[in-house]
């Protein structure tokens, strides 16, 4: 047991100073060597009574000097960032009504040809007519990128998509972001933005988009909400790091949904991403009325979207298929 830790703890500590030690790819490198060296030297020390406790006590004191210096690594919201990711959003609140500013829209020629704009709206509370979960898929059924749109009366869409905020010349890595090696960032956009990019856009992979409306009371949706605008303001002032397992979008998703009694189960199906909306569904937070395949079916967007384009009213025609809004719910807790 004493040697498996030694080998977690050790690979962990190697793949911290690949990923997160200094800029000098030489010095990040030998630091990386030197304590897989001592590592490995520690755990052979095991088999050697005479210096087995010496050996402990000197790689604890070393592994216990490197957690030191990974938690005096801290998240920021001054650098250098990517055009996507440049601008906070931050909301203001008077009583029921929610003034969004930096709402992204940008204008796509391509995934890497756009023109940034960004505009504020207000939004009331009292109009909120519900939450559509929105599921994105590029590699098989197990992984997706999931993401939620609030919905308004009067045709308005808020959608907010819980991403990684990268630096310039910075790519997305899985293993990084177990690594502190992002901070933590919520896309807060027009579904002309972030929908039709990964629509009509994305091509190498392309990506299938699926929109469901969720179940549920209305004032449920507006403590979701509310509990987004916290996050969002938040992160102005204190940013956080974003984590692959721990902060990634379905698990602050469901962090949000906990501000509600009645909220989803923890379940693996979170950590699976790809399997969320059927884990929704299994739970009664779709709708039900058909089979779950045939829901998904009628949830996919990509071909409306493409045809919507850029249209005014392009949240309406993604939508116009049956079964893309939820039956009518009370509009109280239950």
């Amino acid at each position: 047991m004493l040697g498996l830790l030694m080998v977690a703890t050790g690979g962990w500590g190697v793949l911290a100073l690949t990923y997160s030690g200094p800029h000098s790819d030489m010095v990040r490198s030998s630091l990386a060597a030197a304590f897989a060296v001592a590592s490995l030297a520690a755990l052979i020390a095991l088999g050697f009574p005479r210096w087995r406790w010496l050996a402990l006590a000197a790689y604890f004191v070393l592994f216990a000097v490197l957690v030191v210096w990974w938690r005096g690594i801290e998240p920021s919201n001054e650098r250098d960032w990517q055009t996507d990711v440049a601008v906070l959003p931050y909301a203001t609140i008077e009583g029921d009504v929610v003034t969004m500013h930096n709402i992204r829209n940008f204008d796509y020629r391509s995934e890497t040809d756009y023109t940034p704009a960004y505009y504020d709206k207000r939004f009331d509370l009292r109009k909120l007519e519900g939450i559509d979960l929105v599921a994105v898929y590029w590699m098989g059924p197990a992984i997706a990128h999931i993401f939620v749109s609030f919905a308004f009366a009067g045709g308005d869409h808020l959608a907010v998509s819980i991403e990684t905020r990268k630096e310039k010349g910075e790519d997305y890595s899985t293993i990084k972001g177990f690594f502190r090696q992002y901070e933590l960032y919520y896309v807060v956009a027009d579904e002309r933005d972030v929908i039709r990019l990964r629509t009509n856009y994305r091509r190498n992979p392309p990506e299938d988009v699926y929109v469901y409306r969720l179940q549920g009371p209305l004032e449920n949706g507006r403590r979701v909400f509310l509990d987004y605008i916290k996050k969002i303001n938040a992160l102005n002032n204190h940013p956080e790091f974003y984590n692959t397992l721990t902060t990634n979008c379905t698990t602050n998703i469901w962090l949000h949904s906990r501000v509600n009694p009645e909220h989803l189960p923890f379940s693996w199906k979170i950590l699976v991403s790809g399997y969320v909306p059927e884990r929704a569904y299994e739970t009664g937070r779709l709708d039900t009325r058909m089979p779950f395949p045939e829901l998904q079916r009628r949830a996919h967007i990509n071909t409306r979207a493409q045809a919507a384009d850029s249209a005014a009213d392009f949240s309406r025609r993604i939508r116009q298929e049956p079964g893309m809004t939820a039956p009518a719910t009370p509009q109280t807790s239950r």
